[in-house]
């Protein structure tokens, strides 16, 4: 990169997108503005002009990352594409039955998940292959004819094609899939093998689906986006657009419509990655991300410095077969709307006032309470300060919807503003200890990094709650996710189900496999324009002992025939570690074979933490009177009544300088609030280090 060109991460909240602009010698420009739900491509839009009229250069942006929420609504809100399902002949019923469990055991009235595709609108097709992949009903022409013309019949947005052990041999998912391309041009068609080439017919099928439900919404978006970033490449091309992927890696907007179902965690795994190049900073691997938005809160463990994946990741239900970042997901964000139920017991979320109509405070014509809203009459979040997205806090509405909801509670506005704040507390620090306590982990040992816009108004709470040794607050917390984005590669996944019995004959085979997916994936990023000295390959295997239902995912190192000898004493370990047990007689199975290919790209790195930066360093001294701009009367979660608290602003707090708690420092994309016995330095990177006082 030259000095004066620009790279761009764009990132689309439920409330707010926000947009960071970084120049290859650092400096950097930020914007945030309210997102559009109608059409998110309009937000997108609008912070690319807001970083021009900040001072990116105009045509002088060559990469753009992207954070994007359209296939998770799309699923949130039943806003696929119709769907045709192709599937073998008996199995038209496989979105029905599901794997045969009940997500409520002893609930007799739960209602069906809602399926995917019409029942009317699955083909059976007279093919079937065996479980070891010899043909038992071959596909004739004639059949093919006869499926293609009842589909087209029905005319579709999108075609699946999901037939029995696909994963072993694809040829009649092929041979349909060319067929159906010839009929219907301009129809995305999504084949099972091609999606997701892996074991359960249920998963495989749901997730073949999901891809081909997505494909038509995000191909428009991403269509809209082209157009909308042609005008900020130079002399009128558009950049290379990068899509931020549930994995954690980005691919090309070109490919990322092929892959839909790969982008339904975009926006939260964006968080996750900056949340590891922070920690990576300081040499903190052992670290938890809170991205805490207007609409939910997602919470990731990082253990070691490496993001945890999970094979298979659940939506609205439905399983979807790919690599995802271990994140877990609860409805409390800003927005989180608060009532009373017909019990009368008093509830956060998961409902959220969003973007639009948003809080009441935000005087966009919401009129239900928030926890924004409680902020506000707590004090926490004092009106009067200027926010991100030209906001204005309007604490008289927020005062009405409170005192609504104090009466419905017998409580004056205060004390149910209290009580919010207290519940939402709760359920945050109950998805901390999912990620956490429950896994066996002591949150004790790790360092919490909290961002999105309402993380660090309730990081001093929770530093409290869990006792972390720290917590990490970005320079631009709110616009942490898009920061994010700009410290991912290029990344591309590959997996193959062969369900094989370790023994001597087969690590040629599976050494065999690594090898021929490595080129190819290689060959792949090459494309892209990726050198093959920037290219890193990871393989891994799920194993498990003969018999059992359930794998773990384990290293190939090195990949090749030393490696895969190498998995059965790997695998007895891990299970050891797991489980507590491992029996040295039992046969290990491998099941699946996964390789992923990471291809980083030239973005500008961020600058190494200097000596006396990080946690160790000890604080010059209290902020100056120049970064105390007022005081406010707050009242704390649990205390009786408001109290005057000083008031600062993160901009003019110099690098050492410490705020003693109680205190807020104010900046325009995030409030902090530091309790008593707490104290916040600000190192010269601008990070917050908040921590109990010593």
């Amino acid at each position: 990169m030259r000095d004066q060109d620009w790279i761009v991460g764009v990132d689309v909240g439920g409330t707010f997108t926000d947009a960071i602009a970084i120049r290859a010698d650092g400096t950097t420009r930020v914007a945030k503005v309210p997102s559009t739900p109608s059409d998110p491509g309009m937000a997108f839009e609008q912070a690319l002009a807001a970083l021009t009229g900040a001072g990116v250069t105009a045509g002088g942006v060559r990469m753009i990352f992207h954070g994007t929420t359209a296939a998770t609504n799309a699923l949130l809100t039943g806003g696929l594409a119709r769907v045709v399902l192709a599937t073998t002949e008996g199995f038209r019923d496989i979105l029905g039955y599901r794997d045969g469990t009940r997500p409520a055991v002893y609930q007799l009235d739960q209602p069906r998940p809602r399926e995917l595709v019409r029942r009317r609108d699955r083909i059976e097709v007279a093919e079937r292959l065996s479980g070891l992949g010899e043909t038992v009903t071959a596909l004739r022409e004639d059949e093919i004819d006869r499926v293609a013309a009842e589909i087209a019949a029905r005319e579709p947005e999108a075609v699946a094609v999901a037939f029995l052990f696909s994963y072993l041999d694809d040829k009649h998912e092929r041979a349909l899939g060319e067929a159906l391309a010839g009929r219907l041009p301009g129809i995305p068609v999504s084949l099972s093998s091609a999606v997701a080439r892996e074991f359960r017919e249920y998963p495989r099928t749901a997730t073949a689906v999901v891809n081909a439900g997505l494909r038509p919404v995000v191909g428009r978006y991403l269509l809209g986006l082209r157009a909308r970033v042609a005008q900020a490449g130079p002399a009128g091309d558009a950049p290379p657009l990068l899509i931020m992927q549930s994995n954690g890696g980005c691919v090309p907007a070109e490919r990322a419509e092929e892959q839909a179902h790969r982008l339904v965690l975009s926006g939260p795994a964006a968080g996750v990655a900056g949340a590891v190049a922070l920690g990576g900073q300081y040499g903190i691997r052992q670290l938890v991300s809170l991205d805490m938005g207007g609409t939910s809160l997602d919470v990731c463990l990082v253990p070691d410095g490496v993001p945890p994946l999970i094979a298979t990741q659940l939506a609205e239900g439905n399983p979807i077969l790919c690599p995802s970042a271990d994140i877990v997901t609860v409805g409390a964000g800003g927005g989180s709307i608060a009532q009373v139920d017909r019990t009368g017991r008093l509830r956060v979320g998961p409902e959220s006032a969003g973007a639009v109509p948003g809080p009441a405070a935000y005087a966009g014509g919401g009129d239900r309470p928030t926890l924004t809203d409680a902020h506000v009459v707590a004090g926490t979040l004092p009106a009067g300060l200027p926010l991100a997205g030209q906001l204005t806090l309007d604490a008289a509405a927020a005062v009405a919807v409170l005192g609504r909801l104090g009466d419905q509670l017998g409580l004056p506005a205060g004390d149910a503003a209290d009580g919010v704040i207290r519940l939402a507390v709760a359920q945050m620090a109950g998805a901390l200890r999912q990620v956490s306590v429950q896994r066996g982990i002591d949150p004790r040992e790790y360092t919490l990094i909290a961002f999105g816009g309402a993380g660090p108004l309730h990081a001093g709470l929770l530093l409290r709650e869990l006792g972390f040794r720290a917590v990490l607050i970005p320079r631009y917390p709110g616009l942490f996710a898009a920061t994010g984005l700009l410290a991912t590669d290029l990344r591309i996944d590959e997996s193959r189900t062969v369900l094989r019995v370790l023994g001597p004959g087969l690590a040629a085979d599976l050494a065999s496999w690594y090898a021929e997916t490595a080129q190819d994936l290689t060959a792949r990023l090459r494309a892209d324009g990726i050198p093959r000295t920037r290219v890193r390959l990871a393989a891994s295997a799920d194993c498990r002992f003969v018999g059992q239902g359930y794998e773990l995912s384990i290293p190939v190192i090195p990949r090749g025939r030393a490696g895969v000898a190498s998995l059965a004493a790997r695998f007895r370990d891990a299970h050891l570690r797991t489980y507590g047990h491992a029996d040295l007689a039992q046969d290990v199975e491998v099941v699946t074979l996964r390789l992923s290919a990471f291809g980083a790209l030239p973005v500008p790195a961020p600058a190494a933490a200097p000596d006396g930066a990080g946690r160790d360093a000890r604080p010059a001294g209290g902020p100056g009177a120049a970064a105390r701009i007022g005081e406010a009367q707050v009242r704390l979660p649990g205390s009786p009544g408001p109290q005057g608290l000083p008031v600062y602003d993160r901009a003019r707090l110099a690098p050492g300088e410490t705020v003693t708690g109680p205190a807020i420092v104010h900046q325009v994309d995030t409030t902090t609030v530091i309790l008593a016995g707490q104290q916040a330095r600000t190192d010269p990177h601008g990070t917050m280090w908040l921590e109990e006082a010593r």
